[in-house]
């Protein structure tokens, strides 16, 4: 993505708070009426996944608003029904649910790196539009995202990554064997894809080539996914404080962590 070709900064920071505010209201509504809120991340890495779900929970309630990230399954697990450990992170009443890569693992990473079996993946593909069908008819509000990335793009992502120290810890080994197989997470896309863009439960793909906009249109999908309405806007008022006669220990007693800006 050429920087000429990006969404002007100003204009960018602009609509970013306007959307952030109206995810408080969303967030409140949302916790107000009881809703179940579940929001699905997927797409190849360095699309941009980490940054939009960073965006919508920079303002928002970590109590109402809670992201899921999983690591790879232990030994346990391993041995459980697969949908079984994301289950126990669906939202209760009041939350919204942001998973940072889910059950759709075993249609990628796991499929095209030889993780699981020929008979896993393919009963995956078969439950997995049933087990959504559930969700909803549970109640709960299953929204899909998935990140589109060119090659050049990402391979643009991956060499800042490469250049810059403190963002190099996000490119993993799996992370660069993703890139050397790029065509066998296309194919498996695409099954995927076919197998589970369902009416119930559809796909939405975000395109995320620009960073900025792919943010923006993200966030303005899921607001406009969820009817809500502002309840936020009662004005508070602080009530008067207790009359003070405690008498409070000496502020020598106790141990400040140094001041290196004065």
């Amino acid at each position: 993505m050429s920087k000429t070709n990006r969404m002007p900064r100003a204009d960018y920071d602009a609509e970013l708070r306007r959307l952030q505010r109206e995810l408080v209201k969303l967030q409140e509504w949302v916790r107000n009426e009881g809703l179940r809120v579940c929001v699905i991340f997927e797409g190849r890495d360095a699309a941009g996944k980490g940054g939009v779900i960073k965006r919508i929970v920079e303002r928002t309630n970590p109590r109402v608003v809670q992201v899921v990230a999983l690591d790879k399954p232990d030994d346990r697990e391993e041995t459980q029904w697969y949908f079984q450990r994301y289950v126990e992170h669906l939202p209760a009443a009041g939350e919204i649910v942001l998973f940072d890569r889910s059950w759709y693992n075993r249609a990628g990473v796991e499929r095209v790196m030889g993780f699981c079996t020929e008979a896993q993946y393919i009963e995956f593909l078969r439950s997995c539009p049933d087990f959504e069908r559930m969700l909803v008819r549970s109640g709960i509000i299953l929204l899909k995202y998935w990140f589109s990335v060119s090659d050049d793009e990402q391979e643009r992502r991956f060499q800042r990554r490469i250049d810059n120290v403190e963002k190099r810890w996000k490119l993993s080994p799996m992370d660069l064997e993703s890139r050397a197989r790029w065509v066998d997470y296309s194919k498996a896309k695409d099954t995927m894809f076919a197998a589970t863009d369902t009416k119930e439960c559809p796909w939405w793909v975000v395109d995320a080539d620009d960073k900025r906009k792919a943010r923006l249109n993200s966030i303005r999908h899921l607001l406009g996914s969820v009817p809500y309405e502002d309840i936020t806007s009662k004005r508070l008022e602080l009530p008067p404080r207790q009359a003070d006669t405690y008498i409070r220990p000496p502020i020598d007693t106790q141990t400040y962590v140094p001041d290196h800006y004065s």
